[in-house]
């Protein structure tokens, strides 16, 4: 189906959402239709955050939103969607989008196999009506979803369109780039150099499948890195949750500009405890890239700063590669909590692969080597 029916037949006119490769049909669409625009189209720093975003669209204009989003992003939603949106509170109607990753019987990934198996069961439990879109999908069968949905929606509540792989098409698409020129599978070789054989905690997307691949050139072990495949904006915590528990090792996290906006407020965490043996890095290329590239809100703050402001002592922006190593270098001479924001061109490898090993396996290695 085109996403043009697709929009028409929704006939909404204000869109809030976290990115998906899913969906990433619908997402060029909405950029090249509306841009970011407030009144129109935002993408949030996570899901929870556009629906909330679509409860105050709701409040000023009594109209249904329409919130998109990965189907991980379910549980960031459970909260609002069980305590805001309900009807049994304020009954405010939202039109959710999800893209089905993991689905029973299509080959996905490890963090999106269990997902799959419960994303239909939890907007059920949510009591939240859904209507399953695939690749043989007509506009007349999601017309006729459609016009069901709107008594749904009349009374107060929420609804929502389950996205099959394939299930979305447009002709063309979006071009996402910046001004920056370090690509970040040479950011992270460089930060490898410099960690050595310390614990690595890198975070969901390219940037882990661009760490295994680093190590695997180089004839290294994965023992020192620990991928974090899922659950996107949580890598800092990890790595804090190990350099609190071992206080003479120096952990290093590799983190995203998306997933460090996702869930902003474990900067605070780490901030106010200052642990001195963690090395926190966000490579910011203002992007969603592993689901396509669409922009985040990093492009318009001040992450070093941020950082800052939460407490981290030492806290520094780079945007060179020489800048990059004399930073690494002080950070792994000093002891004490360091943040280092590299600025990053959006881009990687057309054949970059995935780790070839388990996520239990990664877990298992990484874990004896935390122990020796």
């Amino acid at each position: 189906m085109k996403v043009q029916e697709f929009t028409e037949v929704l006939g909404a006119d204000y869109y809030a959402g976290v990115p998906d490769s899913q969906l990433k049909a619908l997402c060029d669409w909405l950029m090249l239709h509306y841009g970011i625009d407030p009144k129109h189209h935002m993408i949030g720093a996570n899901e929870g955050n556009c629906a909330a975003l679509a409860a105050g669209y709701h409040l000023a204009t009594g109209k249904a939103p329409v919130v998109y989003m990965q189907n991980s992003g379910e549980g960031n939603i459970i909260n609002p969607a069980a305590s805001l949106l309900n009807e049994k509170v304020y009954g405010i109607p939202v039109i959710f989008v999800i893209g089905w990753r993991g689905e029973p019987g299509v080959h996905d990934e490890p963090q999106h196999i269990y997902q799959g198996e419960v994303t239909v069961r939890l907007l059920e439990d949510m009591d939240i009506r859904t209507y399953i879109v695939g690749t043989d999908t007509t506009k007349e069968a999601l017309q006729e979803a459609m016009d069901g949905f709107r008594a749904v929606l009349g009374k107060g509540k929420s609804v929502a369109f389950v996205i099959r792989k394939g299930a979305l098409a447009l002709d063309g698409k979006a071009e996402y780039r910046n001004g920056y020129r370090m690509l970040r599978e040479e950011i992270i070789e460089h930060i490898v150099r410099v960690s050595g054989e310390d614990p690595v905690v890198s975070t969901t997307g390219k940037a882990s499948r661009e760490l295994f691949e680093i190590r695997e050139a180089a004839g290294q072990g994965h023992q020192y890195d620990f991928l974090t495949v899922g659950s996107m904006g949580h890598s800092s915590s990890i790595a804090f949750g190990i350099a609190a528990q071992k206080p003479d090792r120096r952990i290093w996290c590799v983190d995203g500009d998306g997933a460090a906006l996702m869930h902003m407020g474990s900067m605070a965490v780490l901030g106010a405890s200052r642990p001195d043996n963690l090395i926190h890095i966000v490579i910011n290329n203002e992007a969603h890239e592993t689901v396509g590239g669409m922009p985040t809100a990093a492009g318009t703050i001040d992450l070093a700063g941020v950082a800052k402001a939460c407490g981290y002592p030492n806290s520094v922006c780079v945007d060179s590669f020489e800048a990059l190593d004399a930073e690494l270098q002080a950070a792994r001479d000093r002891k004490a909590l360091s943040f280092i924001e590299v600025k990053c061109a959006i881009g990687a490898r057309a054949d970059l692969g995935r780790p070839t090993t388990t996520a239990g396996e990664n877990k298992e290695h990484f874990m004896k080597y935390l122990e020796g």
